[in-house]
């Protein structure tokens, strides 16, 4: 099995291909809570965390931010009282590439080092 969160995300560009339906449920095994919608005509992938405080939710968006920066590939954040919602896709291609399933795993790495 892939360690999603261990890897770096690859360069992208309009040419590359989007992730299929067979590797999108093979990285949804992976991805514990994680789930896929649609909106615009993208498939996009979404997850909310729950935090006891307005204050706890914006570190941990501030470290999802840190951490898409560093990778150079970035999500839409929605921070709540008690709540962020972290949703990937690559906009470029206008759907769903292996970089938002390791941003995924490594949100999920994110979320374990603040909660537990």
């Amino acid at each position: 099995m892939i360690d999603l969160a261990q890897m770096h995300c690859n360069h992208v560009n309009a040419d590359t291909p989007r992730s299929d339906r067979q590797e999108i449920d093979q990285f949804l095994a992976q991805l514990p809570g994680w789930r896929t919608h649609s909106r615009d005509g993208e498939v996009r992938l979404e997850k909310s965390f729950k935090f006891e405080n307005f204050t706890q939710a914006m570190a941990f968006a501030s470290r999802v931010a840190q951490a898409a920066e560093a990778e150079d590939h970035h999500p839409a954040l929605l921070t709540e009282w008690g709540r962020v919602t972290v949703t990937w896709w690559t906009h470029r291609i206008k759907g769903l590439h292996r970089n938002d399933f390791i941003m995924a795993a490594k949100t999920d790495e994110l979320f374990g080092s603040v909660s537990g």
